[in-house]
């Protein structure tokens, strides 16, 4: 069954296909470093290290600790761990298996 996102328009698919045809890490940055500031990326990379350390059950403090996310940033990334649209779960088991 297909998934049928809140988000979906011809600008959102427009950006998931640019992504989409990035061919290593080293046109990621390129492509990123453009596209969004310093702070948006860092704020994606913090929330992915938060769901993976959610995953690894670690509490909150600790979370907070090693990341510098808020509390109300790891609430968000539990929130969606349990009750989003399994985009974490496919990325983060994707990365255990590297």
């Amino acid at each position: 069954m297909e998934y049928l996102s809140k988000i979906r328009d011809d600008q959102v698919d427009m950006l998931f296909d640019a992504i989409l045809c990035l061919k290593d890490r080293e046109e990621c940055y390129r492509f990123f470093e453009d596209l969004c500031t310093i702070n948006e990326i860092k704020s994606l990379a913090q929330r992915l290290e938060v769901a993976m350390m959610l995953r690894e059950k670690r509490t909150y403090h600790e979370i907070a600790e090693k990341t510098g996310a808020s509390t109300a940033t790891i609430s968000r990334v539990n929130r969606a761990l349990t009750y989003g649209a399994e985009g974490y779960d496919k990325v983060l088991s994707r990365l255990m298996k590297k």
